[in-house]
């Protein structure tokens, strides 16, 4: 959804209030794609502050649904969105990577709300989402998930300092 900023840059001090609802089903993220479970309108306020300046201020409520670190099963959570930038407009590209600032979601004379949303969604992304504190994971050998059933998979670990004797008896095993 893009919402147009020639009115809001007609008139200096003007404020204009926006209730965006996200058309967005799942989020990319990297090279995966994560679903999203539940999700609350964007409500935003743009203020034009004078000389091509806005100021965005609003908050949206998104549950994703992201797999769990161990064993894969999806984890729904829940992110509180909060937004807070002041853009000036008259940047060069080069001027605003100096100032560092981020305005991907300013497309010409429109903000594009859903990229707003993705940029403050990854500031907030998890590093490690687990489904709980003692998830066992799944089987390295067979693929079982450990937190519902036991496998038989012989789960011996045997020294890496024998490996080229175990080589060897590997090769003149009779089967």
């Amino acid at each position: 959804m893009k919402i147009s900023l020639t009115r809001l840059l007609a008139q200096e001090g003007k404020l204009e209030n926006h209730e965006v609802t996200l058309d967005l089903d799942d989020v990319q993220i990297g090279r995966d794609s994560y679903r999203i479970v539940e999700k609350q309108p964007v409500v935003l306020e743009l203020i034009h502050k004078g000389s091509h300046v806005i100021v965005i201020t609003g908050h949206t409520e998104l549950t994703i649904a992201i797999p769990c670190a161990r064993c894969l099963t999806p984890v729904e959570t829940s992110f509180s969105i909060e937004f807070d930038r002041e853009i000036e407009l008259n940047l060069s590209e080069e001027e605003r990577e100096d100032k560092e600032e981020d305005s991907g979601f300013i497309e010409g004379d429109n903000l594009n709300v859903e990229e707003l949303v993705k940029n403050e969604l990854l500031i907030q992304w998890p590093i490690r989402v687990l489904c709980k504190d003692d998830c066992k994971g799944i089987c390295s050998r067979c693929g079982a998930n450990l937190n519902f059933q036991t496998c038989d998979c012989d789960t011996t670990e045997l020294d890496p300092r024998m490996a080229a004797i175990r080589d060897i008896f590997s090769k003149f095993k009779e089967v």
